[in-house]
Parts: structure tokens; C-alpha cells; sequence
């Protein structure tokens, strides 16, 4: 889909020179990621959301999950070398990242948080995610995704059974 908008994150990975596509959709308030991932006709597990939590430390932490998945927050935190970690409340997203819920990307927060990215998007050539705007997704490698935000992988979701 060609869209002439760019988003601030389209711009960062411009400025990087880091090869991206970009998808739009139209939003609603009530889609899951998954039915996202259907709009795109893309497998859910390619495509990612991004979540933003605190730790008993009080300092940040982002993880970039598939849509189909739920944080594991025992994980997380074992990740993020912290006691426990706790989802932020959704209305402390966008003074904390610049962000809205449903298009909260990990590139281009207000502050650099540490990020990790699940190990499964090493299974990938390409991820999809946000954009930094609702109905705005970018497609990128997951190696470039780990260069532009420093993003460690790590087993962070909850066991499918």
C-alpha cells in the first residue's frame, strides 16, 4: 500500500539508511493484533507489539512480542535482571514514550528504555511493527530492528500449550 505520510519512525530509519516497507490499514479501536496480522495477510507470528513495563527498580522496560502471545512477566523480569515487572498503566504510555496504545513502536520513544525482542523473531528474514502510528506498520529485519534499538533477544512469553 503506498501512503505519502511518513511517520517519525519511518523518518529514524531513513536518517539510518536501514531498508524497511511500510503498510497501512484502517483502524478501529476494537482489532487485535492478530486480526491486524490477518489484514496483512501476514502469519501472527511474524507480526510484533510493543509493550512497556516497570520494574521493582522503578526503571523501564520494553518488550516486542508476537501479537498472538502474552508477556510472561516471571520471564521479564528474569530477562531484565529485575525482582518483578508490571505492565504501566495505559495512560502513562504517551507522556512516557511519545506514543498511543496501538501504535506504540520501539524505535523512536521520547527516552532510550532497554528493549528485548523475543527470540522467535530470529526464525524471521522480516517483522513487522508499528509504525509509531495506528494503522501504520513497518516491515524490517529483525537484525536491523536489534541495531536501530539495541534490542537483546530473549525467551520472554508465555509457554502455547
Amino acid at each position: 500500500m503506498s501512503n505519502p505520510e511518513k511517520t517519525n519512525v519511518m523518518r529514524l530509519l531513513d536518517q539510518k539508511k536501514i531498508a524497511y516497507s511500510f503498510h497501512t490499514y484502517e483502524p478501529d479501536a476494537t482489532m487485535s493484533g492478530v486480526e491486524i496480522a490477518g489484514i496483512l495477510k501476514e502469519d501472527p507470528s511474524h507480526v510484533f507489539k510493543t509493550l512497556v513495563t516497570q520494574g521493582k527498580t522503578r526503571q523501564y522496560y520494553v518488550f516486542v512480542i508476537p501479537v498472538a502471545a502474552e508477556l510472561d512477566l516471571k520471564k521479564a523480569a528474569k530477562a531484565a535482571g529485575e525482582k518483578s515487572i508490571d505492565m504501566i498503566p495505559q495512560k502513562e504510555l504517551l507522556p512516557l514514550t511519545g506514543y498511543v496504545h496501538g501504535g506504540c513502536s520501539p524505535i523512536g520513544m521520547k527516552k532510550a528504555f532497554r528493549t528485548f525482542l523475543h527470540e522467535s523473531a530470529k526464525n524471521s528474514d522480516r517483522i513487522f511493527v508499528s509504525a509509531g502510528k495506528v494503522g501504520f506498520q513497518i516491515e524490517l529485519s529483525p537484525d536491523d530492528l536489534a541495531k536501530m534499538v539495541r534490542c537483546e533477544f530473549a525467551d520472554v512469553i508465555e509457554t502455547q500449550i
